[in-house]
Protein backbone atom coordinates (compact mmCIF):
# COMPACT_ATOMS: atom_id res chain seq x y z
CA UNK A 1 0.00 0.00 0.00
CA UNK A 2 2.87 2.23 0.77
CA UNK A 3 4.54 1.97 -2.24
CA UNK A 4 1.23 2.66 -4.30
CA UNK A 5 0.37 5.59 -2.30
CA UNK A 6 3.88 6.63 -2.82
CA UNK A 7 3.63 6.43 -6.72
CA UNK A 8 0.78 8.51 -7.00
CA UNK A 9 2.19 11.15 -4.62
CA UNK A 10 5.27 11.77 -6.57
CA UNK A 11 3.22 11.10 -9.90
CA UNK A 12 1.51 14.12 -9.05
CA UNK A 13 4.25 16.63 -7.73
CA UNK A 14 6.12 16.24 -11.05
CA UNK A 15 2.99 16.30 -13.04
CA UNK A 16 2.39 19.74 -11.30
CA UNK A 17 5.74 21.34 -11.27
CA UNK A 18 7.61 21.15 -14.53
CA UNK A 19 6.90 21.15 -14.01
CA UNK A 20 6.08 19.36 -14.03
CA UNK A 21 6.57 19.30 -14.08
CA UNK A 22 7.65 20.56 -15.14
CA UNK A 23 8.57 23.25 -17.23
CA UNK A 24 12.40 24.08 -19.43
CA UNK A 25 15.28 25.54 -21.08
CA UNK A 26 12.58 27.31 -23.53
CA UNK A 27 9.40 29.52 -22.23
CA UNK A 28 6.17 28.67 -23.67
CA UNK A 29 5.63 32.27 -23.85
CA UNK A 30 8.76 33.07 -26.71
CA UNK A 31 9.09 36.70 -27.29
CA UNK A 32 7.22 37.40 -30.64
CA UNK A 33 9.57 39.77 -33.23
CA UNK A 34 7.31 43.15 -32.08
CA UNK A 35 8.46 43.98 -28.73
CA UNK A 36 8.11 46.74 -26.17
CA UNK A 37 11.88 47.88 -26.68
CA UNK A 38 13.37 50.27 -23.50
CA UNK A 39 15.85 52.98 -24.51
CA UNK A 40 18.74 50.77 -23.75
CA UNK A 41 17.70 48.40 -26.37
CA UNK A 42 16.32 45.57 -23.92
CA UNK A 43 12.97 44.42 -24.05
CA UNK A 44 11.98 42.10 -20.88
CA UNK A 45 9.13 39.57 -20.59
CA UNK A 46 7.14 38.12 -17.33
CA UNK A 47 5.41 35.51 -18.30
CA UNK A 48 2.66 32.91 -15.39
CA UNK A 49 1.59 29.81 -16.95
CA UNK A 50 -0.56 26.73 -15.91
CA UNK A 51 0.01 23.53 -17.25
CA UNK A 52 -2.67 20.78 -17.49
CA UNK A 53 -0.61 18.09 -17.64
CA UNK A 54 -0.47 14.07 -17.40
CA UNK A 55 2.34 11.66 -15.80
CA UNK A 56 3.39 8.47 -17.29
CA UNK A 57 6.76 6.47 -16.13
CA UNK A 58 8.11 5.26 -13.30
CA UNK A 59 9.13 6.30 -9.38
CA UNK A 60 11.15 4.67 -6.49
CA UNK A 61 11.62 6.43 -2.93
CA UNK A 62 12.22 4.77 0.67
CA UNK A 63 13.75 1.94 -0.54
CA UNK A 64 10.22 0.75 -1.97
CA UNK A 65 9.63 -1.21 -5.33
CA UNK A 66 9.67 0.41 -8.36
CA UNK A 67 5.95 2.06 -8.72
CA UNK A 68 4.68 2.43 -12.12
CA UNK A 69 3.12 6.19 -12.75
CA UNK A 70 -0.12 6.75 -15.45
CA UNK A 71 -1.66 9.53 -14.00
CA UNK A 72 -4.24 12.63 -15.48
CA UNK A 73 -4.23 16.15 -14.86
CA UNK A 74 -7.68 15.21 -13.11
CA UNK A 75 -5.97 12.44 -11.05
CA UNK A 76 -3.28 15.15 -9.63
CA UNK A 77 -5.21 18.36 -9.37
CA UNK A 78 -7.22 17.08 -6.36
CA UNK A 79 -4.00 16.75 -4.07
CA UNK A 80 -2.65 19.60 -5.28
CA UNK A 81 -1.81 22.05 -2.28
CA UNK A 82 0.12 24.87 -3.88
CA UNK A 83 1.61 25.88 -7.25
CA UNK A 84 3.50 28.83 -9.13
CA UNK A 85 4.90 28.69 -12.24
CA UNK A 86 6.50 31.82 -14.40
CA UNK A 87 8.76 32.46 -16.58
CA UNK A 88 10.90 35.37 -16.79
CA UNK A 89 13.33 36.94 -19.96
CA UNK A 90 15.48 39.81 -21.41
CA UNK A 91 16.87 40.50 -24.98
CA UNK A 92 18.45 42.49 -26.94
CA UNK A 93 18.95 42.35 -30.56
CA UNK A 94 20.11 38.72 -31.38
CA UNK A 95 21.02 37.82 -27.48
CA UNK A 96 18.63 36.65 -24.51
CA UNK A 97 18.82 35.64 -20.91
CA UNK A 98 15.87 33.57 -19.66
CA UNK A 99 14.77 31.38 -16.67
CA UNK A 100 12.06 28.95 -15.80
CA UNK A 101 11.00 28.67 -12.52
CA UNK A 102 8.15 25.98 -11.22
CA UNK A 103 7.88 25.10 -7.97
CA UNK A 104 4.86 23.16 -6.41
CA UNK A 105 3.68 21.08 -3.20
CA UNK A 106 1.32 18.04 -3.12
CA UNK A 107 0.16 16.03 -0.36
CA UNK A 108 -2.11 13.11 0.11
CA UNK A 109 -2.88 9.89 2.48
CA UNK A 110 -4.83 7.16 3.18
CA UNK A 111 -6.30 4.53 6.14
CA UNK A 112 -4.20 1.12 5.92
CA UNK A 113 -6.67 -2.27 5.65
CA UNK A 114 -5.57 -3.15 9.05
CA UNK A 115 -4.05 -0.91 11.18
CA UNK A 116 -1.46 -2.76 12.51
CA UNK A 117 1.81 -0.74 11.49
CA UNK A 118 0.14 1.97 11.16
CA UNK A 119 -4.21 3.47 11.00
CA UNK A 120 -3.02 6.01 8.58
CA UNK A 121 0.03 6.62 5.92
CA UNK A 122 0.47 10.42 4.68
CA UNK A 123 2.86 12.21 2.27
CA UNK A 124 4.17 15.30 1.59
CA UNK A 125 6.23 15.98 -1.55
CA UNK A 126 7.35 19.37 -2.70
CA UNK A 127 9.49 19.94 -5.99
CA UNK A 128 11.29 22.67 -8.10
CA UNK A 129 12.45 22.44 -11.41
CA UNK A 130 14.56 25.98 -11.89
CA UNK A 131 15.69 26.67 -15.79
CA UNK A 132 18.57 28.78 -16.80
CA UNK A 133 19.67 29.81 -20.31
CA UNK A 134 21.01 32.13 -22.83
CA UNK A 135 20.04 32.28 -26.61
CA UNK A 136 21.59 33.45 -29.74
CA UNK A 137 19.65 34.05 -33.10
CA UNK A 138 20.52 32.33 -36.12
CA UNK A 139 17.85 33.71 -38.05
CA UNK A 140 16.23 36.45 -37.78
CA UNK A 141 13.86 39.04 -39.41
CA UNK A 142 10.36 41.13 -39.14
CA UNK A 143 8.73 37.99 -39.20
CA UNK A 144 10.27 35.49 -37.21
CA UNK A 145 13.54 34.26 -35.57
CA UNK A 146 15.01 31.29 -34.94
CA UNK A 147 17.32 30.73 -31.56
CA UNK A 148 20.25 28.83 -30.36
CA UNK A 149 19.47 28.33 -26.83
CA UNK A 150 21.76 26.62 -24.10
CA UNK A 151 21.34 26.38 -20.16
CA UNK A 152 21.18 24.94 -17.21
CA UNK A 153 18.44 23.34 -15.15
CA UNK A 154 17.72 22.12 -11.57
CA UNK A 155 15.44 19.89 -10.17
CA UNK A 156 14.85 19.14 -6.86
CA UNK A 157 12.19 16.96 -5.45
CA UNK A 158 11.86 16.27 -1.33
CA UNK A 159 8.90 13.75 -0.42
CA UNK A 160 8.07 13.72 3.80
CA UNK A 161 5.82 10.18 4.69
CA UNK A 162 4.48 10.29 8.10
CA UNK A 163 2.36 6.97 10.23
CA UNK A 164 -0.25 7.52 12.59
CA UNK A 165 -1.51 4.75 14.49
CA UNK A 166 -0.34 1.33 15.24
CA UNK A 167 3.25 0.27 15.67
CA UNK A 168 4.94 3.34 13.87
CA UNK A 169 2.47 6.07 15.19
CA UNK A 170 4.61 9.08 15.06
CA UNK A 171 7.59 8.09 12.58
CA UNK A 172 8.39 10.17 9.61
CA UNK A 173 10.65 9.52 6.96
CA UNK A 174 12.17 11.94 4.18
CA UNK A 175 13.69 11.03 1.33
CA UNK A 176 14.50 13.20 -2.50
CA UNK A 177 17.41 14.26 -4.46
CA UNK A 178 18.74 17.46 -5.88
CA UNK A 179 20.04 17.10 -9.78
CA UNK A 180 21.41 19.31 -12.37
CA UNK A 181 21.30 19.01 -16.66
CA UNK A 182 22.72 20.75 -18.67
CA UNK A 183 20.46 21.63 -22.35
CA UNK A 184 20.59 22.61 -25.32
CA UNK A 185 18.32 23.04 -28.29
CA UNK A 186 16.82 25.39 -31.03
CA UNK A 187 13.39 27.87 -29.93
CA UNK A 188 11.65 30.17 -32.59
CA UNK A 189 8.59 31.86 -33.17
CA UNK A 190 7.06 33.21 -36.68
CA UNK A 191 4.38 36.03 -37.33
CA UNK A 192 1.11 34.89 -39.18
CA UNK A 193 -0.13 38.20 -38.53
CA UNK A 194 0.54 41.40 -36.91
CA UNK A 195 -1.73 39.50 -34.28
CA UNK A 196 -1.25 35.95 -34.72
CA UNK A 197 1.89 33.73 -33.90
CA UNK A 198 3.29 30.68 -33.19
CA UNK A 199 6.42 29.30 -30.89
CA UNK A 200 8.10 26.29 -30.08
CA UNK A 201 10.79 24.60 -29.20
CA UNK A 202 13.23 21.46 -28.94
CA UNK A 203 15.84 20.85 -26.05
CA UNK A 204 18.03 17.96 -24.47
CA UNK A 205 20.97 17.39 -22.70
CA UNK A 206 21.95 15.36 -19.66
CA UNK A 207 24.27 15.43 -16.48
CA UNK A 208 23.45 13.86 -13.03
CA UNK A 209 20.61 12.58 -14.96
CA UNK A 210 20.71 9.49 -18.05
CA UNK A 211 18.47 12.04 -20.19
CA UNK A 212 16.35 15.56 -19.70
CA UNK A 213 14.27 16.79 -22.64
CA UNK A 214 11.87 19.49 -23.52
CA UNK A 215 9.41 19.67 -26.96
CA UNK A 216 6.55 22.03 -27.34
CA UNK A 217 4.15 24.19 -29.56
CA UNK A 218 2.06 26.95 -29.26
CA UNK A 219 0.29 29.18 -30.79
CA UNK A 220 0.08 32.56 -29.51
CA UNK A 221 -2.15 36.28 -30.21
CA UNK A 222 -1.48 39.68 -29.60
CA UNK A 223 -4.11 41.74 -27.45
CA UNK A 224 -1.61 45.20 -27.23
CA UNK A 225 1.88 45.79 -27.86
CA UNK A 226 2.61 44.61 -24.01
CA UNK A 227 -0.08 41.69 -23.46
CA UNK A 228 -0.43 38.73 -25.32
CA UNK A 229 -1.77 35.10 -24.72
CA UNK A 230 -0.67 31.52 -25.99
CA UNK A 231 -1.62 28.38 -26.08
CA UNK A 232 -0.35 24.88 -26.66
CA UNK A 233 0.59 21.32 -26.09
CA UNK A 234 4.10 20.90 -23.89
CA UNK A 235 6.47 17.76 -23.06
CA UNK A 236 8.94 16.68 -20.92
CA UNK A 237 10.81 13.87 -19.98
CA UNK A 238 13.79 13.28 -17.17
CA UNK A 239 15.62 9.92 -16.23
CA UNK A 240 17.77 10.43 -13.10
CA UNK A 241 18.17 7.74 -10.44
CA UNK A 242 20.86 7.38 -7.51
CA UNK A 243 22.73 5.11 -5.73
CA UNK A 244 20.44 5.39 -2.97
CA UNK A 245 17.77 3.87 -4.82
CA UNK A 246 16.04 7.24 -5.79
CA UNK A 247 14.66 6.85 -9.25
CA UNK A 248 12.82 8.92 -11.45
CA UNK A 249 12.24 8.04 -14.89
CA UNK A 250 9.09 9.97 -15.88
CA UNK A 251 7.53 11.90 -19.00
CA UNK A 252 5.48 14.68 -18.21
CA UNK A 253 2.64 16.08 -20.89
CA UNK A 254 -0.66 18.22 -21.49
CA UNK A 255 -1.95 21.66 -22.59
CA UNK A 256 0.05 24.41 -21.36
CA UNK A 257 -1.46 27.83 -21.46
CA UNK A 258 0.21 31.62 -20.43
CA UNK A 259 -0.22 35.59 -20.30
CA UNK A 260 2.66 37.52 -21.47
CA UNK A 261 3.70 40.75 -20.29
CA UNK A 262 5.97 43.07 -21.63
CA UNK A 263 8.04 45.72 -20.97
Amino acid sequence: MRAKVLGMVVAAAFAATGGARAADVVSPVTPDVQPVVTESGWTFVVAPYFWMAGLNGQTSQFGSPVVDIDQSFGDILGDLDFGAMAIVEARKDRFSIFSDLQYVKISTGDTTPLGILAARVDLSTSTFVGTLGAGYSLLQSDRGRLDLAVGARVWSVDTDLSFTGGILDGVQLDDGATWVDGLVGLRGNYDFTPKLYVTGWGLIGAGEADLDWDVAGALGYRFTDRISAVAGYRAIGVDYSNDDGFMFDVVEHGPIIGAVFRF
